[in-house]
């Protein structure tokens, strides 16, 4: 059953900041992919009256920074700490806060300077820490080999693994299908091929996770715009209207029951799709939050695009690609186009919606995107239905 707010909420604007290793703040970063969507939308900075966003961990109050950065009084903003789920979390609230009379237009963004900020100096890069101190486990963790996100990931794909026979090669295939998508995109970090040799090959991380199975350390920001449906028919942008979206936050954790293997995607997948009145298989592309390449085949299977412990054998068939069954992460996503935590995948959604591609990079005839975003130590999911408007 859909939902009175489905598709009565538009993004009009969308834009990422210059990516890869640039030397720029993440303040810098998310003000130049902010003032961009709003160039992309057509309108000024004074007619922006709501602002939600996200940056790194240690800015306090971050709202209050880029407001003053970017000239705005806002009637509502605030600052979002969902991890990777926080960018499409952004956009439900904002549709929230505009449906409750709160503001009219909002700009909604995430940046980071992670690329900048373990590059500083030796002990950064050694680290490659980006977490505050003070936010750290001070026992069980490094001195016993278990280190960040990667260690995390990596047990759930070896969990993943022993329950349904997937492989390394079947993650390789995730690798290589982003790969070539960015390929194909200008403004992509990864500029080189990817064989499964190469990927084979490739140094481990943390077993069974080799290099090319983590997401990439970036520099990058991006933004969108969001305002009334009715509203967006006079602006400069084909409208993108917001058909469904969905949140579930598994706060037990990822060690506890099964979450490693079944993710909070499945229930905020089922609330997107009630809101959206769709199916699986009415997705035309998927932009999926890979921060590594086992938690894709994870939401394959958990957004129904597969059967449960198929997501192996279904990325490994060619399907993620651009001309496949369900083109995937069509700009390269965290994997191979910048990692920024989740957002340039809602811009892609609606570059794809738009149809402004040329034909190497469009998905044919695409007409629904669905986007999610995974994060808060791996409990918290968010899930985005976008539809091509009129």
């Amino acid at each position: 059953m859909r939902s009175s707010l489905s598709e009565k909420y538009a993004i009009v604007g969308a834009a990422a900041s210059d990516l890869g290793r640039t030397g720029m703040s993440a303040l810098a970063l998310l003000e130049q992919a902010m003032r961009r969507a709003v160039d992309d939308a057509g309108l000024t900075m004074k007619e922006i009256d709501g602002l939600i966003c996200r940056g790194p961990d240690d800015i306090y109050t971050h709202h209050q920074r880029m407001g003053r950065r970017l000239g705005i009084d806002a009637r509502f903003s605030t600052s979002l700490d969902n991890g990777g789920a926080s960018q499409i979390l952004a956009v439900i609230l904002a549709v929230m806060a505009i449906d409750a009379g709160l503001c009219t237009t909002v700009l909604c963004g995430y940046g980071r300077d992670s690329w900048t900020r373990t590059h500083r100096s030796s002990e950064s890069r050694t680290s490659m820490d980006l977490v505050p101190a003070e936010q750290r486990p001070t026992e069980f963790s490094a001195e016993y080999g278990y280190f960040g996100a990667v260690a995390t990931h990596a047990l759930g794909a070896r969990r993943h693994m022993y329950e349904y026979g997937t492989t390394r090669e079947q993650l390789g295939h995730v690798a290589i299908s982003f790969r070539e998508h960015a390929l194909r995109n200008p403004e992509a970090v990864m500029k080189e091929p990817l064989t499964l040799d190469d990927y084979l090959s490739a140094r481990l991380i943390v077993e069974p996770y080799g290099l090319f199975d983590c997401s990439l350390v970036s520099d990058g920001a991006g933004a969108v715009v969001v305002t009334s449906a009715d509203r967006a028919k006079s602006l400069k942008q084909p409208p993108v209207l917001i058909r469904g979206f969905g949140s579930f936050n598994n706060l037990t954790g990822w060690f506890e029951e099964d979450h490693m293997i079944r993710t909070a995607a499945a229930q905020s997948a089922k609330a997107a799709y009630e809101m959206a009145g769709i199916e699986p298989k009415d997705v035309d592309t998927a932009q999926l939050y890979d921060c590594f390449t086992g938690m894709v085949i994870v939401q394959l299977e958990d957004y129904g695009f597969c059967k449960k412990g198929e997501g192996g054998p279904f990325a490994q068939s060619g399907a993620l690609r651009l001309d496949g069954a369900l083109p995937t992460n069509t700009s390269g996503g965290q994997l191979s186009e910048a990692h920024v935590e989740g957002m340039l995948q809602i811009v892609e959604g609606v570059r794809q919606l738009r149809h402004t591609y040329p034909p190497e990079r469009q998905v044919r005839d695409a007409e629904i995107a669905l986007v999610s975003g995974h994060g808060g130590n791996t409990v918290c999911h968010s899930t985005l239905i976008l539809r091509r408007g009129a």
